[in-house]
């Protein structure tokens, strides 16, 4: 990785963390001051929440062409002005069409930033580097928002509406701060936001190119289980089994959340240095398996209501390995979809993987929901149980056509490496290709 790269990537994870840091004053209130504080009702905040969904459904199809064509930067700085004026219009709306004309402005505009951003830490990083990259931004995310939800809930007072705007328009700063930092980074590909990418004008039917992808699709669907499997049910399913079934109160989800959050933060980098240098493949299996075992611990804490003290260990253990297993994914799926992209469609690769998390962070919690309200406890467990064991399943499966430098980029590079003729450069390593070898390889520098 070059210096400038460098300078580049610490840009970005800069203003990322400071985003992140004023979602989470907002984040864990908006129900609450939707619901009650704007006397609006249950039912509008359920339906502003799930405008976030469908406005995230309706600009990804898009963002990701875009993003090949006119370049990452000007899409972040169009979606930090759009999520900037959806938030603080959340603060100051007092009706029904406002609050949800808001929050679709928001929706759509995080739904812009994240594929983008995604590109950039591409652009800014090389295939050794990269795990690294995607897992510091994790990181970054989950403290921010961790330690802007402590900070939101000294400052939130449910009888002063005034509180809520303030908390509003921290937040819509922080989007304005995203936008203005990463308008300064100077790519390795685009110095400047008006000439941000001059890429392959051929970058036509990508979605053609994606769905022939046969590695893409099958890491679609695997992304598909797993975000519905754990994600999806953070807000609904887990939460309402956690309150009806193991009898917890809700201060002590907090907890839960809580130990989520902490060991992702605590977890990230010792993870990191286990799954560096392992196959993609099976540390996503190992994945499964330990979400699996989450759900079984979740499980039995609805077993053993007499044991009240052990219910509750069980199910705050549940959180704390879905953090574990979040930690091993953040430098695995990212990095895998770049690699998985041809050099002019990786914005629609990007873009199409988050469409397909945001398709399950919707089914998630509505499936997860109706099972609760209909009382289907042990339904709703043992299809999460199968759905982790699928997980492992489908990514052995994916492993099988995966080239060695997609699976294993440090196993790839030392392959490439030997079996350079004397003399080659020996920093550049094949990318591109599935196991069928459908697509032509690329090559991309990678500095020694």
């Amino acid at each position: 990785m070059t210096t400038a790269m460098g300078a580049a990537l610490r840009r970005i994870q800069l203003g990322n963390a400071l985003s992140a840091f004023g979602s989470g004053f907002t984040v864990p209130f908006l129900f609450i001051y939707v619901s009650q504080v704007r006397n609006l009702g249950a039912s509008t905040a359920g339906v502003v929440l799930a405008t976030f969904a469908v406005a995230a459904l309706v600009v990804l199809p898009f963002v990701g062409r875009i993003i090949d064509r006119r370049g990452p930067l000007p899409v972040v700085v169009a979606g930090t002005v759009s999520a900037a004026v959806g938030s603080m219009g959340l603060g100051l709306a007092g009706s029904e069409p406002l609050v949800v004309a808001a929050a679709a402005a928001l929706g759509a505009g995080i739904a812009a930033i994240q594929p983008a951003l995604a590109t950039m830490i591409v652009w800014c990083s090389t295939p050794t580097t990269r795990s690294r990259a995607f897992a510091t931004q994790f990181f970054l995310n989950n403290l921010g928002l961790g330690v802007g939800g402590l900070l939101g809930g000294q400052l939130v007072d449910t009888s002063d509406p005034a509180s809520f705007v303030r908390l509003f328009a921290i937040e819509s700063v922080m989007f304005l701060v995203l936008g203005a930092v990463v308008a300064t980074v100077r790519l390795p590909k685009a110095p400047k936001v008006e000439d941000a990418v001059p890429t392959d004008a051929s970058a036509k039917g990508g979605w053609r190119t994606l769905l022939k992808d046969r590695a893409m699709v099958q890491l679609c669907v695997l992304g598909f289980v797993m975000f519905f499997a754990c994600y999806g049910q953070f807000e609904s399913g887990l939460a309402a089994f956690a309150v009806e079934v193991t009898r917890i109160s809700p201060a002590t989800l907090g907890i839960a959340l809580a130990a989520n959050t902490a060991a992702i933060v605590l977890a990230q980098f010792v993870v990191l240095k286990m799954v560096e240098g392992k196959r993609r493949s099976r540390v996503i299996a190992l994945v499964g398996v330990i979400w699996t075992v989450a759900w079984v611990m979740a499980g039995v804490s609805g077993l053993v209501p007499g044991a009240h003290g052990v219910a509750t260990a069980l199910l705050i253990s549940t959180y704390a390995l879905f953090g574990i297993g979040e930690s091993m994914l953040s430098p695995t799926m990212a990095p895998l979809v770049a690699d998985l992209a041809p050099g002019r469609l990786v914005g629609q690769y990007n873009s199409a993987f988050a469409l397909v998390k945001q398709l399950a962070l919707a089914v998630g919690p509505a499936v997860g929901g109706l099972m609760a309200g209909a009382g289907m406890y042990v339904t709703y467990i043992a299809m999460l149980v199968v759905c982790s064991l699928g997980i492992s399943v489908l990514a052995l499966r994916l492993g099988r056509r995966l080239t060695p430098a997609q699976d294993n980029p440090l196993r790839g590079i030392i392959v490439a490496r030997s079996k350079a003729p004397e003399g080659a450069a020996t920093g550049e390593v094949a990318k591109g290709a599935d196991a069928k070898g459908a697509d032509a390889p690329e090559r991309v520098a990678v500095s020694a």
